[in-house]
C-alpha cells in the first residue's frame, strides 16, 4: 500500500498537466500514488495522462464523463489506497519536499488531522494582486489557534496544498455538491466537527493563476458564496462560543458590510449595533439598529464583536485597536472580512 495518494481532477489541462505531474514524480518521498481523474475532455489530457503512466506505474489515470470538479475529485476520494491523502490541482507544481514534509507532520502530531503548507504565488503580483495578498495571508496561518480563528475570514488553507488522514473523509465526508465553495464547506465543516489543521513552515507548493482558473469564472467561488456558506458555519459557532447569544455587535457599517453580515439574520443572530469610524455615518439608525462611534465598542465581557471591514489592512489595525482595549480574539471578538 502506497504511504501517500495524490488526488488530482484532470480537465482539458493539456497545457499545464506534464509540468505537474513532473513535479509529483519528481518527490523526494517514493512511496505514493496519483489517482488521476480525467473529466471526459475534450483535448489531449486523457493521451499525456496515458503516456505518463506507461512511464511510472504510481501514476494511475482513469476516466469519467464530465461532471465537474466535484465529482472528479470525489472519485479520485474514493479509489485511494494510501493513510494519508493529498490533493494537487492540474495547473500547479509540488515541491520536491512536499509529500515527504507534510506526511513528517502527520506522523509526529497524531493530534492533527489536515495539514497545508506555505504557498508560493505562481502568478503575476501586479495584476493578480488580490489573489497575491490572499496567499500572503494564508502565509502567515500556520497552526490550529490561528486557522480557526481566522476561518471566518476566507478559506485559510488553500485547497490545493491539503494532505489530510483518511479518516477525516471516512468520518466527515468529502466534497459536497452546492452553490458554494466546496473546497471551504469541506475546511469548515471538519474544524467544526474537532478536526485540527497545521501547516508545514515551508513554501511546498506553487500555486499558479491562470485566467481560466475555475475559482475565477464560476459563480460557486463568487465572494457572495463564500460569505453565505460561512454564516450558517459563523452562527452555529456563536451559539457554542458568545455568552451573549443570539446578540453581537458589528464592526462596520457600510452597505457592503451589512448585506454580507445580514446573511447571519437568517440564522437567527441579533445585532445589538453598528461601529464605525465614518462621523457621517454615526448617529443613524438603521433598520432600527444604531450607528455608534467606534470608541463606544463593549468592553470585555459585556458583547461579543464581529469585524466585517475588509479593506485593505483594516484587519490588522482593528485587531491592534480591539487589542489595546484588552478584547481577545476568540472570547470577545473575531474577524469576519
Amino acid at each position: 500500500m502506497p504511504r501517500v495518494s495524490v488526488t488530482l481532477p484532470c480537465y482539458n489541462c493539456e497545457p499545464t498537466l506534464a509540468r505537474t505531474l513532473d513535479s509529483l514524480l519528481s518527490q523526494t518521498l517514493e512511496d505514493f500514488e496519483i489517482l488521476a481523474v480525467d473529466d471526459g475532455s475534450t483535448d489531449a489530457t486523457r493521451t499525456i495522462l496515458d503516456e505518463y503512466a506507461r512511464r511510472d506505474e504510481r501514476l494511475r489515470p482513469m476516466s469519467i464523463e464530465h461532471g465537474g470538479v466535484i465529482k472528479a475529485a470525489n472519485t479520485a476520494i474514493a479509489k485511494a489506497r494510501a493513510p494519508y491523502i493529498a490533493r494537487m490541482d492540474a495547473d500547479d507544481e509540488a515541491l520536491p519536499e512536499r509529500l515527504a514534509a507534510q506526511a513528517a507532520l502527520l506522523d509526529s502530531r497524531p493530534d492533527i488531522g489536515l495539514v497545508g503548507c506555505r504557498i508560493r504565488f505562481g502568478g503575476c503580483r501586479e495584476s493578480c494582486a488580490g489573489y497575491a495578498h490572499y496567499v500572503d495571508w494564508t502565509n502567515t496561518l500556520l497552526d490550529h489557534e490561528a486557522i480557526s480563528l481566522n476561518r471566518f475570514v476566507e478559506f485559510p488553507v488553500p485547497n490545493p496544498s491539503i494532505m489530510y488522514r483518511r479518516e477525516c473523509v471516512e468520518h466527515h465526508g468529502s466534497y459536497r455538491e452546492g452553490d458554494f465553495p466546496e473546497d471551504y464547506d469541506l475546511l469548515l465543516r471538519w474544524l467544526e466537527s474537532g478536526v485540527r489543521a497545521a501547516k508545514v513552515d515551508e513554501e511546498l507548493l506553487v500555486w499558479n493563476d491562470p485566467p481560466d482558473r475555475i475559482s475565477r469564472n464560476h459563480e460557486r467561488y463568487a465572494v457572495e458564496a463564500f460569505y453565505r456558506v460561512k454564516s450558517g458555519y459563523l452562527a452555529r459557532w456563536l451559539e457554542r462560543h458568545n455568552p451573549r447569544h443570539p446578540e453581537v455587535h458589528i464592526l462596520g457599517s457600510g452597505r457592503t458590510t451589512r448585506k454580507r453580515a445580514d446573511m447571519l439574520l437568517e440564522h437567527g443572530i441579533t445585532f445589538a449595533a453598528y461601529y464605525d469610524v465614518d462621523p457621517n455615518k454615526i448617529g443613524h439608525v438603521v433598520h432600527g439598529v444604531p450607528v455608534r462611534n467606534r470608541d463606544d465598542v463593549p468592553a470585555a465581557g459585556e458583547g461579543f464583536l464581529l469585524s466585517y471591514v475588509g479593506s485593505r489592512g483594516a484587519r490588522e489595525e482593528i485587531t491592534a485597536f480591539l487589542g489595546a482595549r484588552g478584547l481577545v480574539m476568540g472570547r470577545d471578538w473575531l474577524p469576519a472580512a
